[in-house]
């Protein structure tokens, strides 16, 4: 929930980077994912609405995770690094967040 707030407060900033990869809109789109994280974070935090919650999240990684830190397309060493981190950062999310289908509901984690 804490990057759904980032893409809230600096989306400026985030929209520069996202339009320099090529992204449309990018500042509606900056916005939109900005919604997915609070829509899935706030869900799975509280435990309603799981499974969109979790949908939510698998959407946003899986767009972001290729599209954003494409790091085989970066000439610069230092750049395609970053890159690099991202991307396995957001795989390993969107690998844990693909295994939280697999816990049954009602979670007794969440806090309603």
């Amino acid at each position: 929930m804490y990057s759904a707030w980032n893409h809230f407060i600096h989306n400026g900033g985030m929209a520069q980077y996202a339009a320099s990869k090529g992204v449309p809109a990018a500042r509606v789109m900056v916005l939109i994912t900005g919604l997915l994280l609070l829509l899935g974070g706030a869900g799975v935090l509280l435990g309603v609405y799981i499974k969109l919650a979790l949908g939510a999240l698998v959407v946003f990684l899986a767009l972001i995770t290729f599209w954003m830190h494409a790091f085989w397309m970066e000439t610069e060493t230092q750049a395609r690094m970053g890159e690099m981190v991202n991307f396995l950062k957001n795989l390993a999310l969107l690998g844990a967040v693909l295994m939280m289908f697999t816990i049954t509901e009602p979670w007794s984690q969440a806090l309603f």
